[in-house]
């Protein structure tokens, strides 16, 4: 058996497959206690900062007026996540596109990244893996807007599937709102620990497949009903048919609301 459970098949933007990585969580039934041996090696690699990755530079050719922050899924990569990034850019000519390589490696089918090592798909586990990769993440976002003369108001988040569950876990728990979050694939995790106070509340999209093998649909209601709950403004789009991936029609609507977002902020 691998060393670190199945890397995470990245979806498909605009038809471009991103060398998905992923071919199914199954195997994460048959582990060990302990969990993967990655998750194990992953607890003494250090977390502290991501230093890599991948950008789209504004096409207006100016200085970035906002950022659209991409992270990605378990087992793939900024360059992988990137690929998004020119379905956009018509949209958003004067927009920043950061996809950074978690600070994790995982050492199987090529290599990719990890936020966290998964062991299992309990609420605990998942809060605590995203709770710990949060830092790294939050302390990249702070360094990209004092670099640029941003705020959270001219920032977007987008993940995919584990970068999604990221992404709700930095994004409700910034002192000040972000312009928006989309989650394609994901789930929220943690929401414990925001019932009785949310720092922030920016809108949020989550879009899912029908047919997703990996993240089942039920993700989507499950989080959408605890955002509700938690008084933030949340849309859904359900892409029916569509696995573990991103079609056409999710990557407009995706494009659609970070555009309204930052249309939103400047008025």
């Amino acid at each position: 058996m691998p060393s670190c459970a199945a890397a995470e098949l990245s979806g498909t933007f605009h038809g471009l497959d991103m060398r998905g990585r992923l071919s199914t969580y199954a195997a994460l039934q048959s582990l060990p206690p302990g969990g993967a041996p990655c998750a194990a090696e992953a607890e003494r690699r250090s977390l502290s900062k991501i230093v890599n990755g991948a950008s789209l530079q504004p096409r207006s050719g100016g200085a970035p007026k906002n950022i659209v922050l991409l992270l990605h899924g378990f087992g793939s990569s900024g360059s992988d996540m990137i690929s998004l990034a020119p379905q956009w850019q018509e949209a958003l000519p004067d927009t920043l596109f950061l996809a950074p390589h978690a600070p994790q490696r995982c050492s199987i089918m090529g290599g990719g990244y990890q936020w966290w090592g998964l062991s299992g798909f309990a609420p605990a586990a998942l809060a605590a893996g995203a709770a710990s990769a949060a830092p790294a993440i939050d302390a990249f976002i702070d360094r990209k807007l004092a670099q640029y003369d941003l705020s959270e108001a001219d920032l977007a988040l987008v993940g995919f599937s584990q970068g999604t569950m990221m992404a709700l876990q930095v994004g409700l728990r910034r002192p000040r709102a972000v312009a928006a979050i989309v989650g394609y694939s994901g789930m929220l995790a943690g929401a414990a620990d925001l019932v009785h106070h949310v720092p922030s509340k920016p809108p949020v999209l989550l879009v899912h497949g029908t047919a997703d093998p990996v993240v089942p649909i039920a993700a989507l209601h499950m989080s959408e009903s605890q955002l509700k709950r938690l008084g933030v403004e949340v849309e859904t789009h359900i892409s029916y048919g569509v696995a573990h991936s991103v079609d056409p029609v999710g990557l407009r609507t995706g494009r659609d609301f970070v555009t309204g977002a930052f249309a939103k902020g400047c008025g």
